[in-house]
């Protein structure tokens, strides 16, 4: 879509979205008539100023004629987040879905130390953390444009990066670290979800040893909790083992009472002796009456407020 824009000569801010109440007016830019001139977007980044956002251009390797523009601005919200300082976080838009968090990072290392980069599907998305696990993921990977939120270490170098302005357009793919696209990615995803059996079977070692010594931690507190008296003298007596007993609180004591008198209601026959049925018949002539009788005072109640309302 830029590339379009710019091989047009089009002010491509009018198709920018307008990011909070205010319209910012931008001078129209000639663009780069060839896509082979990567210092046409350079220069057009270093003017570019929408809304408070700035841009700079990467491209996803040294070959690659085509760039990409990233906008960007310090992060700004009204709630509190420790996730994403306000004072440190950089906002990141249009970030492509082949880009990774590797190359965000080492686009904006140079403005000062990164201490993390999060990804989300849309702006004030939900950060989900790393995953423990190298066969188990429990989040999945972002296969659409995306948001990202660069924080820093330390607040000057967010304001450094506020007003990056490259010379070249950045590459996303490192050598040491490159990206993987296309056919290859596939037949990387397809060789990932086929795990060697002796590193899945030393990770589900490592887990369940790992749940072992915090379930016997828990016992350990527990244990010690129990042979301490509270303020008041009392000693807490707890049984272990494979069904615990449910703590005695009120809550679960009327529950055990309800679930008691639950059980003795299916075993007893309702109305099937003699006995059963007259006091039955005894019992809802007096709630019968006793419900007359309540009508009757709150009908003398009423009669004795009423008052003389000739209009």
């Amino acid at each position: 879509f830029t590339c379009a824009c710019m091989h047009a000569g089009t002010n491509f801010a009018q198709f920018l979205p307008k990011f909070g109440h205010k319209t910012v007016k931008m001078a129209k830019t000639t663009a780069p008539t060839s896509s082979g001139e990567p210092n046409s977007y350079v220069k057009l980044c270093q003017e570019f100023s929408v809304g408070g956002f700035s841009a700079v251009p990467v491209k996803l390797r040294p070959g690659c004629k085509a760039c990409h523009l990233l906008y960007f601005k310090p992060h700004q919200v009204r709630e509190k987040d420790d996730t994403r300082p306000a004072e440190r976080t950089l906002f990141v838009l249009n970030v492509p879905p082949y880009c990774t968090q590797d190359a965000v990072q080492r686009l904006f290392s140079r403005c000062g130390k990164v201490q993390a980069v999060h990804f989300c599907e849309r702006p004030g998305g939900q950060i989900h953390a790393e995953d423990q696990s190298t066969f188990f993921p429990t989040t999945q990977d972002i296969r659409t444009f995306k948001v990202a939120y660069v924080v820093f270490e330390k607040p000057s170098a967010l304001k450094k990066a506020a007003g990056l302005k490259l010379s070249e357009p950045f590459v996303l793919s490192a050598a040491d670290k490159p990206i993987v696209t296309g056919m290859r990615k596939w037949c990387q995803k397809y060789t990932q979800d086929r795990p060697d059996v002796t590193e899945l079977q030393s990770e589900l070692d490592g887990f369940m040893a790992e749940y072992d010594k915090r379930k016997k931690e828990e016992l350990e507190r527990e244990k010690a909790r129990g042979e301490e008296p509270d303020e008041e003298g009392w000693i807490t007596v707890t049984r272990h083992g494979r069904t615990p007993g449910a703590p005695r609180t009120e809550a679960m004591e009327k529950k055990a009472l309800k679930r008691e008198k639950k059980k003795r209601s299916r075993r007893e026959l309702m109305n099937f002796y003699t006995f059963q049925i007259r006091e039955s018949k005894r019992e809802h002539i007096a709630q019968l009456r006793k419900k007359f009788e309540e009508d009757k005072e709150k009908i003398a109640t009423m009669k004795a407020n009423r008052r003389f309302r000739p209009y």
